[in-house]
């Protein structure tokens, strides 16, 4: 599976997932999913270009798809985002000009910063289990 900085290091796929992201606070469709024509539509790109790129999300576990006929639609899933989130934060000001790395103490913050990446990885291969042993059939029911 690729790194996910390096999915999302993609300006075609970031787009893509805000595409889905909006969708998914609009509560539009079942469940927020959006078919490929749709994203075709909103980005103006090749139908070609946007499947390939979805492809990549959906194997780093960033998009989940639904098959109905011919059709695929699909909808973003935020849980290996937070790999990402867990680096960024310590970087990130609290709003009191000082970064959260600087709120917590040493040993907290090594222990904060290890915890939140075992977490974060552990679900994401969790998941990522759970599709891979679960015949597809059944995937479509949860």
């Amino acid at each position: 599976m690729a790194d996910i900085f390096d999915v999302v290091a993609d300006a075609t796929r970031r787009d893509i997932l805000k595409v889905l992201h909006d969708r998914g606070v609009q509560g539009a469709g079942e469940a927020g999913e959006i078919s490929v024509s749709e994203i075709v539509g909103a980005l103006e790109l090749s139908q070609p270009t946007v499947s390939k790129h979805l492809k990549v999300l959906r194997e780093a576990g960033l998009v989940t798809v639904r098959e109905k006929g011919q059709h695929r639609y699909y909808s973003l899933d935020i849980a290996p985002l937070e790999t990402i989130e867990d680096w960024l934060m310590p970087l990130v000001d609290t709003g009191k000009g000082e970064p959260y790395v600087e709120v917590l103490g040493g040993e907290a913050r090594e222990f904060a910063g290890v915890v939140g990446k075992v977490i974060a990885d552990t679900s994401h291969r969790f998941g990522s289990a759970v599709e891979r042993v679960t015949p597809k059939k059944w995937r479509k029911e949860l």
